[in-house]
């Protein structure tokens, strides 16, 4: 199955004094990597939140094995690992010039706005369970 593929550039605001990427940014750039799967997928989360259902991080674990660095351009691959009516758990790996710097698996439920779970958005699921990203 191919993996959604998502690219970033890091910019000074995402190092630190030395020029690494600041820890928590990479958390932004698999959240950003996540949101542009979806929307390649053609769902909109806003139409989704005026109908009441939000997407929210619920487990995530992670592994750094080497810094990226001020200009580097990052590629970020996200592939779905399970699905359940209310919950998907994705693989996404940051890469630099196909070197994995960071891995993360991360389970992400679909919540009303009272974080109750409510099922997927049909087209999302469906989607998902294809796994046909192309888009880059």
């Amino acid at each position: 199955m191919t993996p959604h593929v998502w690219q970033v550039r890091v910019y000074y605001e995402d190092t630190d004094l030395a020029g690494i990427v600041y820890h928590a940014n990479y958390l932004k750039f698999i959240e950003r990597a996540r949101s542009e799967m979806v929307r390649d997928l053609g769902i909109d989360q806003a139409r989704l939140r005026a109908e009441g259902r939000v997407f929210a991080v619920t487990h995530l674990e992670a592994t750094f094995r080497a810094p990226a660095r001020y200009d580097d351009v990052l590629v970020i691959e996200t592939s779905v690992q399970r699905l359940t009516p209310v919950r998907f758990v994705l693989d996404q790996t940051v890469l630099r010039d196909g070197a994995p710097l960071f891995i993360a698996r991360v389970t992400v439920a679909c919540m009303d706005l009272e974080a109750r779970p409510k099922r997927l958005d049909p087209g999302l699921q469906q989607g998902l369970a294809a796994q046909g990203f192309t888009k880059s």
